[in-house]
């Protein structure tokens, strides 16, 4: 497993995943790489270079619990392209993950080829998803025999009176299925610390990123699941307009996890775009 030191010396830690031109893939959570898989077959497009943030994965815990913030985490990925010795390289983030993606476009567009943003959240640059927004997207799954539980825990959370995450994971899938519910227990953050620190005050200054965003020349991808409840649409598209060179894909009965809902649709729209 290669590693290579953070410019505060922490020991991070990547995993190479298929052969080809290199994508760096920096995931959610925080957690660790591991539950992007290949990306649905993607690996056989492009070698995966998948980043497991600090404190997540196979990477060290920091001394300093305030560079699990995600505007911190930006220069661990500027550090990791470098460590690669690359003059340009072409980035993936996924939902959280995006987030710091949009931060280094906006810091270091010189140094990005293309980007994909997957599922991605919105934090960065200021894009609010609704409870209502919510609730409105996982209406049309409603004859799915899980979706009363789910869609009870789901209002209680987005109005504010409840906390019952385990009982809305079903809508992160386009299928409740038993692949779905294997990932699903095994893609769970298990740094606490990391996900605080993750959106700790000053972690996003949305305006700047914004500005930044709106000179970065490279092409963008932004691709989400048509019932995405973390990433709907709407506010994806509302991303997508702060680029510009942006693409944008909904994938069809998929959810916050497309490339296992239908890996050849995932595999197609982003190697397309990649290549």
């Amino acid at each position: 497993m290669p590693t290579y030191r953070a410019s505060d010396g922490t020991r991070l830690a990547y995993h190479l995943n298929g052969d080809g031109a290199p994508l760096v893939c920096v995931p959610g959570g925080p957690a660790g790489s591991h539950y992007l898989g290949d990306l649905g077959g993607l690996s056989a497009h492009r070698q995966l270079i998948l980043l497991d943030t600090r404190g997540t994965g196979e990477s060290a815990l920091p001394e300093d619990p305030a560079t699990y913030r995600c505007d911190r985490l930006v220069e661990d990925v500027e550090t990791l392209r470098r460590h690669l010795g690359l003059p340009r390289m072409d980035l993936l983030g996924h939902s959280g993950g995006a987030n710091i993606a949009a931060q280094y476009a906006a810091r270091h567009p010189d140094h990005l080829g293309k980007l994909a943003l997957i599922s991605p959240g919105t934090r960065a640059v200021g894009i609010d998803v609704t409870g209502e927004m919510r609730r409105e997207l996982v209406r049309p799954r409603k004859d799915e025999p899980w979706f009363p539980p789910a869609f009870a825990a789901l209002a209680a959370i987005t109005e504010g009176t409840g906390t019952d995450w385990e009982a809305v994971h079903p809508f992160f899938y386009g299928r409740w299925d038993s692949a779905a519910q294997r990932h699903c227990a095994a893609s769970r953050p298990s740094n606490e610390r990391a996900v605080t620190g993750f959106a700790a005050e000053g972690a996003f200054d949305p305006a700047a990123t914004r500005a930044g965003l709106a000179s970065c020349a490279f092409p963008v991808l932004l691709l989400t699941g048509e019932f995405d409840v973390n990433s709907p649409p709407q506010p994806v598209a509302e991303f997508a307009a702060l680029f510009p060179d942006a693409t944008r894909v909904v994938q069809k009965a998929a959810g916050h996890y497309p490339w296992l809902d239908d890996p050849g649709q995932f595999t197609a729209s982003t190697a397309a775009f990649l290549e």
